[in-house]
């Protein structure tokens, strides 16, 4: 079984090659992977995962536009009436995904979305028996949810590991697309570690394997039968698969599930920083030899990175021993991260590297962004010609409310200028430039007299919610 299975990797299309040698013709047969053994031997561990739930039925169409209240009084639509009319109507809502067995005593991963808010959870095994799964839990921040069924020696799925996976590799998925049971489709790893847009806790696996609703909650199969991936988003413009399929990895899956059923609910490490992306201007001015690791844009006030000394302008380039190529890297390892045990993470500081110690602590999931806004940033202000822009202090108030030790606010930025190429904009509070702090207009002048010239500087500015880093160069 294993020699067949290697030789998949080694023999990817069918074709039929035509040598011309000495005038004649021959043909050469490259065997394309049978994928027959390995659809056979999991089919039985992937179940179809149907759910219900009831929902209130919506004004109706004939009344949209008329108030909710009027709705209320005269037809009980929606809740009840102040005459005693009955509540409004409800309607079942159906859907469709799939599943796969972990355990023989009946344990099952799916995808949070197949399941949230549902009513009444059925699973249907390959032998077409249904039953009734209860849920044990959720997790929305990775899309897993572990459900349980009534079930003993059932065949369970064999769990890989993602972290083997290579782009080009061949791979299988099993689920009900459509409804449609124990569906097979294949393809090949196109991206590994993909940064979804709402998802900065998940790596995604992305694959060509075509996938469809219904999919969403299915075994993702390397050549060797192993589980590396739960199927979870599709990019598609018609409903339809267009060749961009997302997984879940399965270490972050399995994991997810152990938390669930131990304790109910998923802890995640939080440091308590903003990053940016390192692009090569900002790798420049940071003097760094290519744009690597997450750029420290700041820090919450009491976190992990906090206590630890973690700086805005810091870039991590490891976390915990593994490198942190790209800033959309760090979350994912934040988040599976041990809390409250120390973890060693490597930065980047003033050209130097330094090693630090952090602590996580849990992550608060209702810990909000100080909202900076830009209507108290003045209206007039100190010119600064060398930069090209007019600045004004800034009010203590606004410094705490920001949670920022200092700063200016730029009112003006003039066209042409090194702040405008920069991409500084008015409404800005400009902090740092190459380290340097900006208490004050006069502070401003002082560090733009002394910085050198000709070359890309890291500068640090607030705009809305974010604190960034951009490349400054002053002529």
């Amino acid at each position: 079984m294993k020699t067949v299975m290697k030789s998949f990797y080694a023999y990817s299309v069918m074709a039929v090659v035509l040598l011309l040698a000495f005038g004649g013709v021959k043909a050469a047969t490259v065997t394309l992977p049978d994928f027959s053994e390995l659809a056979a031997e999991n089919s039985d561990v992937v179940v179809n995962i149907s759910t219900t739930r009831k929902v209130e039925v919506g004004s109706m169409p004939q009344f949209r536009g008329m108030p909710e209240e009027m709705l209320r009084y005269f037809f009980g639509i929606p809740g009840q009436g102040p005459h005693g009319q009955p509540p409004a109507p409800r309607k079942e809502a159906n859907s469709l995904g799939s599943g796969f067995i972990i355990s023989q005593d009946g344990y099952i991963i799916t995808n949070n979305h197949v399941v949230a808010e549902a009513d009444d959870i059925v699973v249907k095994l390959s032998n077409r028996q249904e039953l009734k799964a209860k849920l044990i839990g959720a997790d929305e921040r990775s899309d897993i949810a572990l459900l349980k069924i009534d079930a003993k020696g059932l065949k369970t799925a064999k769990i890989g590991t993602s972290q083997n996976l290579k782009v080009g590799q061949w791979v299988l998925a099993i689920g009900e697309p459509f409804g449609l049971d124990y569906t097979v489709t294949h393809g090949i790893v196109s991206a590994l570690g993909r940064s979804l847009p709402d998802d900065t806790y998940v790596p995604f696996i992305q694959t060509d394997v075509p996938i469809n609703p219904g999919n969403s909650g299915g075994p993702l199969l390397n050549m060797d039968g192993e589980v590396v991936g739960v199927n979870a988003q599709i990019f598609s413009k018609s409903g339809g698969s267009m060749g961009l399929s997302f997984s879940i990895p399965i270490d972050i899956a399995m994991d997810v599930a152990k938390q669930l059923r131990e304790k109910g609910f998923v802890e995640r490490g939080f440091l308590g920083v903003g990053v940016q992306e390192v692009s090569g201007d900002l790798a420049r001015s940071f003097d760094m030899k290519r744009p690597m690791g997450a750029l420290v844009t700041s820090t919450e006030k009491g976190s992990a990175a906090d206590e630890a000394g973690i700086e805005p302008g810091d870039i991590i380039l490891e976390f915990g021993g593994k490198t942190i190529q790209k800033s959309s890297d760090l979350p994912p390892v934040v988040g599976t991260s041990p809390v409250g045990k120390p973890v060693q993470v490597k930065v980047l500081r003033n050209g130097r590297f330094k090693t630090v110690t952090v602590r996580l602590k849990p992550l608060d999931s209702q810990a909000d962004a100080a909202s900076t806004g830009s209507k108290d940033a003045p209206q007039k202000g100190y010119e600064n010609t060398s930069l090209g822009v007019q600045v004004e202090p800034i009010q203590q108030k606004v410094l705490e409310r920001l949670n920022i030790p200092f700063g200016v606010a730029v009112t003006e930025v003039k066209n042409n200028s090194a702040a405008q190429k920069a991409g500084i904009m008015a409404g800005d509070i400009l902090i740092t430039i190459n380290f340097k702090p900006i208490k004050s207009p006069k502070d401003l002048n002082e560090v733009i007299r002394s910085a050198p010239k000709g070359r890309s500087l890291p500068a640090r500015i607030i705009r809305g919610n974010r604190s960034i880093f951009v490349p400054l160069v002053l002529s």
